[in-house]
């Protein structure tokens, strides 16, 4: 019985090392993620609600441990869910970099929801995949949901611009301009006054 357990026990070890020793994770690359410059650490994934062409933030910061040939790519469901308005490729497009040296690559891409998914929630993914020098199969690949999108059915505003802003103290002005309509009346009294004036004094004359 002790020699079966024994065994047991040697065999789950030996699982063990192979696991390790085939997981390329730390040997030959470690990588961070950002959601808007706020690192995600672990498996954590962003939750953002967003509106219609609301501009977000995705960062891989990818630690090559030896010259490998790298590809990224931002991606999602496939369609047309997201556009990347800046970055180092488009949407589902895969971004390839060949004999990259040792050392921390960033990629960072700005995207927005388009109304594609207007209503739904969806991942926004990031792939990679790491080559060896002059090997064709992969190192290694993978894919990990970066943020989960809640895309409402209202469109961004985004800040004022500058026309809007300086709409606001134009109406003060506006309201200046209408002071000329008093002017009429302010005339008109002043014509009964001087009328008045005149009567008086005429009146005061011929009592004299």
């Amino acid at each position: 019985m002790k020699i079966k357990c024994l065994i047991i026990i040697l065999i789950l070890i030996s699982a063990i090392n192979i696991a390790t020793a085939s997981n390329p994770y730390g040997k030959i690359y470690t990588y961070d993620v950002y959601y808007n410059d706020k690192l995600l650490p672990g498996e954590e994934i962003a939750k953002p609600f967003l509106n219609i062409g609301e501009p977000f933030k995705v960062k891989l910061e990818m630690k090559l441990n030896q010259t490998s040939t790298l590809f990224v790519q931002v991606c999602s469901l496939g369609g047309n869910f997201f556009e990347v308005i800046d970055g180092p490729s488009e949407f589902e497009k895969m971004k390839y970099m060949k004999s990259l040296d040792p050392g921390t690559h960033v990629f960072e891409w700005t995207i927005i929801p388009t109304d594609e998914w207007a209503g739904g929630s969806i991942p926004i993914n990031i792939f990679y995949q790491i080559n060896l020098p002059d090997e064709d199969e992969p190192a290694v690949n993978g894919e990990f949901t970066v943020a989960y999108c809640t895309i409402s059915n209202e469109y961004y505003k985004g800040e004022a611009t500058a026309s809007e802003t300086q709409s606001t103290p134009e109406q003060p002005s506006s309201e200046n301009s209408t002071s000329p309509a008093s002017a009429p009346a302010f005339s008109l009294v002043t014509a009964i006054l001087a009328l008045a004036f005149v009567f008086l004094k005429l009146s005061h004359s011929r009592e004299r």
